[in-house]
């Protein structure tokens, strides 16, 4: 016993050299070989101390008293050898526990320090941040300020010129042409208010609101807004910037794959389309398409609104068997999310019947806007202006087909609506424009030319507040069929009626466009060039849901 304790002692002392510095883990490594060699001892002492009580007991049983002292002091050594092992054992064990607990709190420690490291880099961020949000905010004050100071100029040049009387004939007739192809087949909810109409059936975008869940943002529709106001001033430097930055900034907070991220593509999307940027607007509204299946699934309005925008973009590019699959794809989320007397479904059917129109399918063109006729007579009334646009479009179709009958029976329709809306039923002395058109083509034939001013014929469509571009284009469509039909002097009546009609709207819309009247000539010859179009092709205007949506309308120009 006693030399395992000298080999222990003499093994410490040999390892532990005066000031000798051991690092943690040998520390741990002695201390557990230090634990191994005391239970050893222990053990020993243990089997010791049996064998003595052994002897003692066999000393007593025998009588011999002269060992019995002897005995019991070993016995009493190796006891408290045995207390001092077991001291030792604890201490060694404190060792391990208080090894284990340092560890821990280093592990703490780094733990801390990298999220020191994380604040301070993230404080940093903040900091850079903060200085670039700065300086945009400079910008922008310094941009609201020249704005103001646009707007009082404006202000001032509109008080001392009220409207642009000096326009030339051939000035004012490209203006007309211009005003006719802004005008939108479907007009957007603002438009419907002016007009007494009340929006019940909403936009594809409220109805995705409705039905599945996503509603298009606020700051997303008001930047719409702006883009479009940007846009329809020829500014696309502003306008594609603009939607860049809203559209990194959304990727940054949402991730990519997010329904405002497909909002922003389809808005972006719309300004290239009428940068004539063909190639990336598909490349933007295929992304666009591919992010709202995924988020929103197949089958959410949302969706259709995006496959008409692409059936849309390829009916401009003249690709019409491309587009007319997307465009009955729609459709067909449209009647089953919304159903198949929805308003909205009329407006894809009017956009499908063109389709199908310019691919001369005109049984499929018949049916497609006899049905949305029958939505919007049925949800919206007789006189909303939806009806008359699609009956235009409809006569339209029927003038292609030569079924000149049909088409005049429709225009007639459409100028006896808007007589009746205004001033009442038709009778002997209450005649709409086209009557009294054609009771001046018999007198004419009778040499006998009404020699009466415009004003006691027509004067309705000067008196009344009729600022209707589809009016317009039907008194021009009836005229151009006149004309084709020999009756120039009833075509010569509508034409007038016409530029009368004309005139009437394009006083209110002059106050909207004073700016560009006066002031941006450059931009307002960019505007025409831009959105000016041929007869009897497609027109792409902006839609009623925050730039998510657009729409088509056909125009004749005598020709069938």
């Amino acid at each position: 016993m006693r030399e395992d304790m000298s080999t222990v002692v003499c093994v410490k002392g040999e390892e532990e050299e005066p000031g000798e510095k051991l690092s943690q883990d040998e520390i741990i490594s002695r201390t557990k070989q230090v634990i191994q060699g005391l239970d050893a001892l222990k053990q020993e002492h243990h089997a010791i101390l049996d064998g003595l009580l052994g002897t003692l007991r066999c000393l007593k049983r025998d009588d011999e008293e002269g060992g019995v002292p002897a005995v019991e002091e070993k016995s009493h050594m190796i006891r408290k050898s045995l207390e001092m092992l077991e001291l030792g054992l604890s201490e060694a064990q404190v060792m391990m526990a208080l090894s284990a607990h340092l560890s821990s709190v280093e592990s703490e420690k780094q733990k801390l320090r990298a999220q020191v490291r994380r604040l301070c880099q993230e404080n940093q961020w903040l900091r850079d941040e903060l200085a670039g949000t700065q300086q945009k905010l400079q910008k922008s004050e310094q941009s609201v300020a020249q704005l103001e100071e646009e707007k009082k100029h404006l202000e001032f040049m509109n008080q001392l010129k009220k409207y642009d009387q000096d326009l030339s004939p051939s000035e004012e007739k490209d203006s007309d042409s211009s005003k006719e192809n802004l005008d939108d087949l479907f007009p957007d909810d603002h438009d419907d208010q002016a007009q007494g109409i009340q929006p019940s059936h909403g936009s594809a975008a409220a109805a995705a609101a409705q039905q599945g869940g996503y509603e298009i943002p606020a700051r997303l529709r008001t930047l719409h807004n702006l883009v479009i106001q940007y846009a329809s001033q020829g500014r696309y430097e502003v306008a594609v910037p603009l939607c860049k930055q809203a559209l990194e900034d959304l990727e940054k907070t949402s991730g990519h794959d997010h329904p405002d991220v497909a909002t922003m593509l389809n808005i972006l999307a719309l300004v290239y389309r009428d940068q004539n940027k063909y190639k990336e607007a598909a490349n933007l509204l295929n992304d666009a398409l591919a992010i709202r299946e995924k988020t929103l699934g197949r089958d959410h309005p949302a969706v259709a609104a995006t496959l008409n925008n692409l059936a849309v973009l390829y009916g401009k590019r003249g690709k019409y068997k491309e587009a007319e699959p997307l465009c009955k794809r729609a459709l067909e989320i449209r009647e089953k999310v919304l159903g198949k007397e929805h308003p909205d479904v009329a407006k894809q059917l009017n956009n499908l019947a063109l389709l199908c129109q310019n691919q001369g399918k005109y049984e499929e063109v018949e049916y497609y806007y006899m049905r949305a006729l029958e939505i919007y007579q049925t949800k919206l009334g007789p006189d909303d202006p939806n009806v008359a646009k699609t009956k235009n479009n409809l006569a339209s179709c029927y003038l292609k087909q030569g079924k000149f009958k049909q088409a005049e029976t429709l225009y007639k329709e459409i100028l006896t609506r808007a007589h009746e809306r205004e001033f009442g039923s038709v009778d002997g002395e209450n005649k709409p424009i086209w009557m009294h058109a054609e009771e001046r083509e018999e007198q004419s034939k009778g040499k006998q030319k009404d020699g009466s001013p415009f004003g006691e014929y027509g004067g309705w469509y000067k008196a009344c507040k009729v600022d209707s571009p589809t009016v317009t284009t039907t008194l021009k469509n009836l005229g151009a069929l006149y004309k084709r039909q020999g009756k120039f002097e009833a075509a010569e009546t509508l034409e007038e009626a016409a530029v009368r009609s004309r005139k009437q709207g394009l006083d209110t819309a002059h106050k909207q466009r004073v700016a560009d009247v006066l002031g941006e000539p450059e931009a307002r010859e960019k505007q025409r060039s831009r959105e000016s179009l041929t007869p009897d092709t497609v027109k792409y205007e902006s839609g009623p849901d925050g730039g998510e949506e657009v729409s088509m309308s056909v125009e004749w120009n005598g020709q069938a």
